[in-house]
């Protein structure tokens, strides 16, 4: 068995060994077949990192760092976002990279699963000073990937903007217009759907698990969505259109509390086109309440989408929402939910989806958008949809069927993982 105390200077990495290894079955640790795999699985096929040189608007070169790890293609092309936030290093890049391989497996489309991105923070930095470094990440960058070999997505810091830059970047240097990049704008071959494909698809999961286990769906919940990036905003309208009302959102610096419901198109307004502070909805709207963004796991509510980042909903959050009667949590970011906030749902029987099952829906239509360019083809907003709706019943459907067979049918993460694992395993084997 793999030592995991040897990771103990890459800690996120680290947690997404631990909540793998810690959920797979006795059958799948003790399988004979399996015990080379549970070696070569957790190291990546290639680590790729390089200096970004760029010039801010003032004239003065910046140096930022820049990373690609290319985890496992057996189930695939290298598929994973480029994430642009301080908070980047290896040790997130190689757990997200980690994830994202099962993650992709659980869509069924054929992606393998890397992750990549830098320091470099967009926030703040004119559109000039955003292309000029995305130029200069791309000059470092296009050499490993391509249509064939690893194709990069939107994650954290990275949206439509970015991925232009960075798309006519890619064409520049390597002299190809293949599907080297998806989250595209549509004019650049871009999908429907793509944009609202990780906030739609965590609902749709969602509504699945549900009616699953509660007999029951949206209308009418009381709902929390934290975060307010583009994941957090499309959960937000998706929930409203199902019935559902979101009374709380956050960012960085606050959270917002609206019995009345959070309007999704004013809040679309402030965070994507004004790229304003969520406080700020409250200099617009009667009856919000501002609070410290970590306040909003203190409200009441019948289900929560914790879609900001990883590790922001710890034990004590967990506690307060269960206690505040809860019945499920759906991961709309990568892991956001501490391993002890997870166990604690599952001791109390609230439903809780792990995000490499939950929040697979961007990265589904990141495949789609795969297949669309590859046969020259756009399809329908409703096409796309009706595609993503159907992948993601079929995720909760293996899951769920998994952690059944295997003794506890709330248990989630146990069934994503050890259907995932198992999966992959087998490739690998076939492999070689």
């Amino acid at each position: 068995m793999i030592d995991l105390a040897k990771y103990s200077n890459e800690p996120e990495f680290q947690t997404a060994l631990k909540e793998m290894f810690a959920s797979l079955d006795e059958s799948v640790l003790n399988n004979p077949r399996y015990q080379k795999i549970l070696e070569d699985i957790v190291v990546p096929d290639h680590i790729i990192q390089f200096d970004v040189r760029w010039v801010d608007d003032q004239g003065k070169e910046q140096v930022n760092h820049g990373y690609r790890v290319q985890f496992n293609n057996v189930n695939g092309v290298y598929k994973g976002g480029l994430r642009f936030h301080p908070s980047v290093n290896l040790s997130i890049l190689k757990f997200l990279g980690f994830e994202q391989i099962f993650k992709n497996f659980l869509t069924t489309l054929p992606m393998g699963g890397a992750k990549g991105g830098s320091d470099f923070d967009p926030k703040g930095k004119s559109d000039g000073e955003v292309k000029r470094f995305c130029q200069a990440f791309m000059k470092q960058l296009y050499p490993y990937i391509g249509a064939d070999k690893d194709v990069p997505a939107v994650d954290l810091g990275v949206g439509g903007r970015e991925i232009r830059f960075l798309y006519e970047a890619y064409k520049e240097y390597s002299g190809k217009s293949d599907c080297s990049l998806t989250g595209k704008p549509l004019d650049l071959g871009g999908s429907l759907c793509r944009t609202e494909a990780t906030g739609f698809g965590v609902t749709y999961f969602a509504l699945e698990a549900l009616k699953q286990y509660k007999n029951t769906d949206l209308k009418g919940k009381k709902v929390i969505v934290s975060g307010s990036g583009n994941v957090a905003l499309y959960c937000l309208k998706k929930v409203i259109e199902c019935g559902g009302k979101v009374i709380a959102m956050n960012d960085s610096s606050n959270a917002i509390y609206c019995p009345d419901g959070i309007v999704f198109e004013d809040l679309r307004v402030l965070k994507e086109d004004k790229r304003g502070r969520i406080k700020e909805y409250a200099d617009t709207h009667k009856n919000v309440t501002v609070l410290p963004s970590k306040g909003i796991w203190d409200i009441q509510a019948d289900v929560a989408f914790p879609c900001a980042t990883q590790f922001e909903l710890n034990e004590e959050d967990a506690k307060k929402l269960i206690q505040n009667g809860v019945i499920g949590v759906f991961e709309g970011a990568n892991m956001p939910c501490t391993i002890e906030a997870a166990k604690l749902f599952l001791k109390n029987r609230v439903i809780y989806a792990p995000g490499k099952a939950s929040n697979a829906g961007g990265v589904s239509v990141s495949g789609l958008e795969i297949e669309q360019n590859g046969k020259g083809e756009k399809w329908s907003f409703e096409k796309v949809d009706k595609r993503l709706q159907s992948i993601m019943a079929n995720i909760f459907s293996n899951i769920y069927k998994t952690a059944k067979d295997l003794g506890d049918e709330y248990d989630l993460v146990k069934g994503a993982n050890n259907y995932a694992f198992i999966g992959i395993a087998e490739k690998m084997l076939a492999r070689g």
